[in-house]
């Protein structure tokens, strides 16, 4: 019942974190001592709230790009002796974070990641608890950007061995490492195509499940598959063979998958599946979809071509509508998220594709596209973006709009617009800003127009640190004297994503560069395309601006 205090030395403005750690065999703890910084808040006012008459003041902590960040050191306390071990941060100065701070089994280390700020280089790194030495097991390091958000590590219960994901060939795999020498010990998996998620590393078998894409030649690099391979990198066996984008559920001991796989123009398919070598060992459903085909339905096309180096080709999407003539001319309408981080044209089967089969029935075709900057190809697909983010793969969109164009000359490449939300927010202001001779008209909602405004995990990833001209030369706000074309802009009062001030700052430069554009503010609504009202206006943007049409007041369809 005695209390003892380990440590007599924090302050308010050097503590030490609540959170702490025994040690496996309860003769330590370990816990980080965190130097704070002065909190940046981000702040809403509700103009409707339904419970009051008056408006409410919200606040929310928001982290910028560019801003101060805590610093965090891992310190151990031998509980009976009161001994404390203070390491050195030699090899973690420049902190964006310390993460997964964990013991060893043997309680004799304990293991945290280090992750620089500016995102270039990142360590898994071993604090002894006996001598509070710090040494790297793992380092990753790229002249871009580590994607630290999508890394994967395993320990080894043997503790002499980590499972580590890296891109540092140019695509994502998986390395084993031995821990005693840092260094690899041999690469897992290897080959153009990319380990998408780790679902099992099975220590006793010596097996590891993960679910990758871009492996089969001459088809679709997204359509993601499962597989099996020994920590050798032998015996590679694909679980789930069948051309189409798969979904996985193993039983809890790997020996059977329930799989679901369907591509946007094939009905999904079930099947039960053996976990050893993929074979159906029974057929559990197929979709039937004849009486949506008989009502009119018409698949999308998956439909590819070469981006601006006219050598890779660029996957994405086209919707037309279900009253398709191939004698009329149709405006053409893209739907565009371009931020790294994903892929984001759809792969599997739905009878409707959220934001763009309702624009297709008014009387256009909508395409979506993966350009360059986008994620889950090579390293070097993605590294487009790094510090270019205005980029936003806008070559390789209008090469492959031109060509699906010549292919089906109905797409009226002189009618394009753009919508989107968030990062696509942004970038479809950006298209009719920097590339008004290729898009006519533009809907933008919740954009993080200026990427100083936005959160700063997002931006400092893609765009680094410290905050240089590359933040300014891809700004709404900068570039918002160069307006020539039709543009809404929409806005939730209440967005926690993206802090609204972005989307007035642009409103504050149009008005100032005396430009013609709309304004949605919606009172209430947080991180939107627009909601129903929105969605209304995004409508009748298009159908007045591309099309031309004059359309009917709202109250006539009560």
């Amino acid at each position: 019942g005695k209390e003892t205090p380990l440590s007599i030395d924090g302050t308010l403005g050097n503590y030490y974190s609540a959170y702490i750690q025994w040690s496996p065999d309860s003769k330590r703890v370990v816990s980080a001592k965190i130097r704070p910084v002065e909190k940046r808040f981000v702040y809403y006012v509700e103009s409707s709230p339904t419970d009051q008459l008056q408006p409410k003041l919200h606040k929310q902590e928001y982290c910028k790009p560019g801003d101060e960040l805590p610093f965090k050191v891992p310190c151990i306390f031998e509980v009976e002796t009161g001994k404390s071990v203070i390491p050195t941060t030699d090899l973690f100065p420049q902190q964006y974070d310390i993460t997964t701070i964990r013991w060893d089994s043997d309680s004799r280390a304990v293991t945290f990641e280090y992750n620089q700020r500016g995102h270039q280089l990142y360590r898994v790194l071993e604090l002894s608890a006996e001598t509070g030495n710090v040494r790297p097991l793992i380092e990753e390091s790229s002249p871009t950007f580590v994607n630290y958000s999508r890394h994967f590590r395993h320990d080894l219960t043997n503790g002499k061995e980590i499972i580590w994901m890296s891109e540092r060939d140019n695509w994502n795999h998986l390395y084993l490492y031995n821990r005693q020498t840092a260094q690899v010990d041999h690469q897992i998996t290897r080959g153009e195509w990319y380990v998408r998620e780790v679902l099992r590393v099975d220590e006793e078998k010596k097996l590891i499940y993960f679910s990758a894409n871009g492996m089969v030649a001459n088809e679709d690099p997204y359509l993601l598959r499962y597989y099996r391979i020994g920590f050798d990198g032998n015996n590679l066996t694909c679980l789930t063979p069948e051309e189409g984008m798969h979904t996985a559920w193993f039983s809890a001991d790997m020996k059977y998958l329930v799989d679901v796989y369907s591509k946007v123009d094939q009905a999904p398919v079930a099947v039960l599946r053996s976990g050893d070598d993929g074979r159906i060992l029974m057929p559990l459903e197929t979709a039937d979809i004849s009486r949506l085909v008989s009502e009119g339905w018409k698949a999308p096309e998956v439909f590819a071509a070469k981006g601006r180096d006219g050598q890779t080709d660029i996957w994405g999407m086209i919707v037309r509508p279900s009253h398709f003539d191939p004698n009329k001319k149709y405006p053409v309408i893209e739907y565009i998220y371009a931020g790294p981080g994903s892929h984001y044209v759809p792969k599997s089967f739905y009878s409707a594709f959220y934001n763009m089969t309702g624009l297709a029935e008014l009387g256009f075709i909508v395409v979506q596209i993966d350009g360059m900057g986008t994620s889950f190809r090579s390293k070097a697909f993605e590294d487009v973006c790094y510090k270019n983010l205005k980029d936003a793969g806008f070559p390789d969109r209008k090469a492959w709009i031109k060509a699906a164009s010549v292919r089906y000359p109905y797409m009226d490449i002189e009618r394009v617009g753009i919508f989107g939300a968030s990062a696509g927010g942004q970038e479809s202001t950006s298209a009719v800003l920097l590339h008004p001779d290729f898009y006519k008209a533009a809907y933008s909602s919740c954009g993080c127009h200026d990427n100083r405004m936005d959160k700063i995990w997002w931006n400092e990833q893609w765009l680094g640190y410290p905050i240089g001209d590359q933040y300014k030369d891809g700004s709404n706000v900068e570039n918002a004297h160069l307006l020539t074309r039709p543009l809404m802009l929409v806005v939730g009062e209440m967005d926690d994503n993206v802090d609204p001030a972005s989307t007035m700052q642009v409103v504050n430069a149009l008005v100032k560069a005396n430009k013609d554009f709309e304004l949605v503010v919606l009172p209430g609504v947080g991180h939107t395309m627009g909601e129903k009202y929105g969605e209304h206006k995004r409508y009748d943007f298009f159908v007045k601006h591309l099309l031309g049409v004059e359309v009917p007041k709202w109250e006539l369809f009560k």
